[in-house]
């Protein structure tokens, strides 16, 4: 059976090993490998004790519970696999944060994942993670997205593996689990499960904003609230045809100019309660596309869904001209 980690005072642990690896010199004057292989395994012990003592006292002595603390005091930032490695104390580090996040509902990602996004997606911009080249987002590098825990990941995992099984394209699976968790955070992990850990995922989900109008909302394309590397789908509805061409970067300055709510009744998400009808934000052209209104910030306005609902019944009583007038009042 494999020796378990034992967490011991720290100052402790460093002098015994000092005293191994000079106990060691006798050893590699003689040339006996196995004498000398054997030597090194109470040193090895006692560093992987070191590692799993350098955090707090109230940690719990699990491996997985290491792993935790320590990603949850640097969360947000890239974290290398040799620093888990060494407060986990184990080899198999990367099985335990498969755990935490399949398991356990924490919003893990690997730097591979992350990479895949940033080459396909614009939903983060790499310095909200401290990194300054997408090279450093490497397979055995991660980042635990937010400090709070998905306690409902488990339930969508499940679902992610049952249609993911399904003989259709990876743009209809992701569509299928988009519209199963309308309103729900999801994470690029998720997705590159979903798609059978294809490359193309991330530029399908883009598609499926930019090109067939479903509204999938990212850090950088309509929520800043929304950690880094996470998706959610506002509503299980279409936008228009001619909405659907409005660029991203127009579509983000809009909503940052009106401060990511509607500007006719004030509502954001912030202010959500569960009976209120109103769910979500769109934006609306002033001067109607039909009309060959342009898809430019001056011709948009954010408005919540009733909002925008109202301004299109036929016998409404908010014109354009006081839609334009909201604007220019900032």
């Amino acid at each position: 059976m494999a020796r378990r980690s034992r967490v011991d005072d720290p100052e402790k642990l460093r002098k015994q090993l000092i005293q191994l690896l000079v106990a060691f010199e006798s050893k590699l004057k003689k040339a006996d490998l196995r004498a000398q292989v054997k030597a090194l395994i109470p040193a090895n012990h006692t560093l992987r004790d070191l590692g799993c003592s350098l955090l707090p006292a109230d940690v719990n002595g699990a491996a997985i519970d290491r792993l935790l603390a320590y990603l949850l005091k640097y969360h947000s930032k890239l974290i290398q696999g040799n620093e888990l490695m060494v407060v986990a104390g184990i080899s198999e580090y990367a099985r335990r944060l498969r755990e935490l996040r399949v398991q356990h509902g924490w919003q893990l990602a690997s730097g591979a994942t992350l990479k895949q996004m940033a080459d396909s997606e614009d939903s983060f911009s790499l310095g909200d993670i401290g990194v300054a080249d997408v090279n450093e987002l490497e397979t055995d590098t991660y980042v635990l997205l937010s400090a709070d825990q998905d306690r409902d990941a488990a339930y969508r995992w499940n679902i992610a593996n049952r249609i993911r099984k399904k003989k259709t394209s990876v743009k209809k699976k992701l569509l299928e689990y988009f519209r199963a968790n309308v309103g729900h955070n999801i994470t690029g992990e998720e997705l590159l499960y979903l798609a059978d850990n294809t490359k193309e995922w991330a530029r399908r989900v883009r598609e499926l904003r930019t090109e067939d109008g479903w509204p999938i909302v990212t850090r950088n394309s309509g929520d800043l609230a929304l950690p880094v590397g996470v998706y959610r789908l506002e509503h299980d509805r279409q936008s228009a045809p001619h909405d659907r061409k409005i660029p991203d970067p127009v579509r983000v300055e809009v909503l940052e100019r009106d401060g990511f709510g509607c500007r006719k009744c004030e509502w954001n998400r912030s202010s959500m309660k569960p009976d209120d009808p109103r769910a979500f934000l769109e934006l609306h052209h002033i001067l109607e596309h039909a009309s060959k209104g342009k898809n430019e910030s001056g011709n948009l306005i954010t408005l919540c869904n009733v909002c925008h609902d109202e301004v299109h019944r036929s016998n409404s009583s908010i014109t354009a001209d006081m839609l334009q007038k909201l604007i220019e009042e900032g």
